[in-house]
């Protein structure tokens, strides 16, 4: 008898449910489209942060340089004279430590055994500048005017010969690149694990001190480098064994070399600028970022909600607008949508004052006629849940369809010198950079479920407006009403 009459009163009332279910649909697919395009900036933001970070990093720990207290340690280069008549090529490397004072590679091991650390990993950050080019003499020509050109007493020469030089002078070329020793024991960790070795392959465990070299896909373009080509820095070779590309935004550095070699070539033994952690659990970064800030001392610790601050752009300005004005105006929406199908239900019994009048009087009771209206509004509220998760739905796959790109432009992050690694990641070719990223909306099963269950809740309030209207009837109003 429920489902009979129930069926019966939603298919008379076709129009009225429809109005309530479509202003459920509305909200419900609001929260849908924000909930869908919140989930996907998170993810166009972490794609951002594995650029700047490396894949299975929590948190890295560096120390910030000290300021150049002198001359000494500004870049020098300085070339051999030449012999008369010799105009030869030179050239002159200067290996720095870039962007961070050194830490002891015994930090790394001290980090590694805090409670709640699953893994650390040093790296050594380098700025190589690379001087090369050549000087040429310039010839003498002598001034044919013959003036002040005789010596001897009274004469007033000065008894040589009288001219200029003309021409020479020097032609050098300086080529800056970025070098990032990597402790290939533990390949899990680190920026490398951002890239993809598209060519070649990467390092083997046991190439600890090996004359070997990884190379940017960038960086290998413009020097026409490729598996099996040549790198000199600082006068030692190494043989490039493959090209890594970047899964999203920069690369790290130019060049990947193990990290004794460049212990070696920056006459750092034992010194690494960067140490990459792994937390246990995600639950404890914030846990370990404080122990290791209390018992490491000088050092910075940035977590990956530290980077994500220095990360701006439309991409940025988009985050902020769906996790705040889209999220205020969902539940506007929701609330609005709630009171309207509450009202619309109460209004709907108030017309249908006759009708439930007679029925009590026909003997049914005031909890048969309540539920019977809440089962009509939980209904109402099911089919909106229904439009509205479909429109939802819908809303987020244009979105991904369309694939807006936003900008995120990264920078600031780190201390230190000049052009410095971003949250204590390896320097930049930049200090800052931009990266565009394809937005997606991904709907989780968690939103939908979200969504089936405002649904039901918006069946439930309206219902509750329409079922306490409805137990207030009494039958003498239904005969009031009869003509």
């Amino acid at each position: 008898m429920f489902f009979t009459y129930l069926r019966r009163e939603l298919r008379r009332r076709r129009k009225a449910a429809l109005v309530v279910a479509s202003g459920l649909a509305l909200g419900i697919a609001l929260v849908i489209v924000v909930n869908s395009v919140s989930s996907g900036m998170s993810k166009a933001q972490d794609k951002v942060l594995e650029s700047l970070y490396g894949l299975g990093t929590d948190m890295t720990v560096t120390k910030a340089a000290e300021p150049a207290a002198s001359s000494s340690e500004r870049p020098r280069f300085q070339f051999d004279a030449q012999a008369d008549g010799e105009d030869e090529e030179q050239s002159t490397d200067r290996v720095m430590v870039q962007g961070f004072q050194t830490l002891s590679s015994s930090t790394v091991t001290e980090v590694g055994s805090q409670s709640g650390v699953s893994d650390a990993v040093g790296g050594l950050s380098l700025q190589v500048i690379k001087v090369s080019g050549q000087f040429t003499r310039g010839q003498f020509q002598q001034d044919q005017s013959g003036g002040g050109q005789q010596g001897g007493p009274g004469g007033g020469g000065t008894g040589q010969p009288q001219g200029e030089v003309r021409g020479g002078g020097a032609d050098f070329d300086v080529n800056n690149y970025s070098v990032y020793g990597a402790d290939v024991t533990k390949p899990a960790l680190g920026p490398l694990t951002s890239s993809k070795i598209t060519s070649g392959r990467t390092f083997k465990s046991t190439e600890t001190n090996a004359k070997v070299v990884v190379a940017d896909t960038s960086y290998a373009k413009e020097k026409k480098l490729k598996v099996g080509s040549t790198v000199t820095v600082k006068g030692t070779k190494f043989k490039v064994i493959g090209i890594a590309t970047p899964d999203s935004g920069d690369a790290a550095a130019n060049l990947y070399i193990p990290l004794k070699q460049a212990q070696t070539l920056a006459d750092a033994k034992n010194k690494v600028t960067t140490i990459y952690v792994k937390a246990t659990d995600s639950q404890r970064i914030d846990s370990v970022k404080s122990a290791i800030q209390k018992n490491i001392s000088g050092t910075t610790v940035t977590t990956s909600a530290d980077l994500a601050d220095t990360v701006s752009g439309s991409l940025s300005t988009a985050s902020s607008l769906a996790t705040s004005v889209g999220k205020w105006l969902s539940i506007a929406v929701l609330v609005a949508a709630f009171l309207v199908a509450g009202l619309l239900t109460s209004s709907a019994v108030s017309r249908r004052v006759r009708e439930f009048g007679t029925l009590k009087a026909l003997g049914w009771k005031s909890g048969r006629v309540t539920r019977q209206v809440v089962g009509e509004a939980i209904v109402n509220g099911l089919l909106g849940g229904a439009l509205g998760i479909a429109v939802g739905l819908a809303g987020a796959y244009a979105v991904t369809a369309i694939s807006p790109t936003l900008e995120a432009q990264l920078g600031g992050g780190g201390g230190g010198g000049t052009g410095g690694g971003f949250g204590g990641g390896p320097m930049r070719q930049t200090a800052s950079s931009t990266l565009d990223v394809a937005l997606t909306a991904p709907v989780s099963l968690t939103t939908v479920a979200l969504a089936v269950g405002l649904a039901v809740a918006g069946g439930l309030i309206a219902g509750a407006f329409g079922g306490w209207r409805a137990s207030r009837l009494r039958p003498a109003d239904a005969l009031r009403r009869v003509e």
